[in-house]
């Protein structure tokens, strides 16, 4: 049964599959944005559900896919619909204050993807050695999903947005860090959510665990 199931989890999704959960997940990210934003700092970058969004794509869809599905919902904003936070659209969001953390978005879902694809393939390896379930994971590995979309987040997002702080508002460097880390404890409280959110699909439907988009 394990084995079966293994095998199945590693059967490559059809190509329209991919694309609609592309579009699915992009489409999450972007009502995640409209939401009403939460302004702080006085800098312009105001504190929304995006990066839950865009980790939680990491996290579920894998470093390739998830990657494209963030890809596409900033390509979709940049060309013009009103899909980024505020309801604003255009190549010009890129010389505003929050344009660094938009272009890091998919690359921070890439790496939580592919570090998560690993701790859960090991997991589900581990819990069907123990023959406790397929999906059925301990808390340390889920910790340690939390953990890939906590570097996904402070190798990418928080650089990359501190680094477009300070070409838009011509900001020093310990001024646009001491800017970002604003955004710090809403990310950990974030990624424990998309963790948790994730933790529960891929419990719902155990071939995500093996399955690489």
């Amino acid at each position: 049964m394990t084995q079966t199931a293994s095998t199945a989890g590693r059967t490559p999704l059809a190509v329209p599959t991919q694309v609609a959960l592309a579009g699915v997940f992009a489409a999450l990210i972007a009502v995640c944005s409209m939401l009403p934003p939460i302004p702080v700092g006085g800098f312009g970058v105001p504190i929304t559900l995006q990066t839950f969004a865009v980790m939680l794509t990491g996290l579920i869809l894998g470093a390739r896919l998830g990657f494209l599905s963030v890809a596409l919902y900033v390509v979709v904003g940049l060309v013009g619909l009103p899909v980024f936070s505020g309801f604003n659209a255009g190549f010009g969001v890129l010389a505003g204050p929050s344009g660094g953390y938009l272009l890091a978005f998919p690359f921070a879902a890439a790496l939580a993807g592919a570090l998560a694809s690993a701790v859960l393939k090991r997991g589900q390896e581990a819990a069907a050695r123990r023959q406790t379930g397929v999906g059925r994971m301990g808390f340390g590995w889920w910790a340690l999903v939390w953990l890939s979309a906590m570097i996904g987040s402070f190798v990418f997002i928080h650089p990359m947005g501190i680094g477009g702080m300070m070409l838009a508002l011509d900001l020093d460097l310990p001024t646009a860090i001491a800017a970002d880390m604003v955004f710090w404890p809403g990310d950990v409280i974030k990624n424990v959510l998309a963790t948790a959110v994730a933790a529960t699909v891929i419990r719902a439907f155990p071939a995500l665990a093996l399955r690489r988009f």
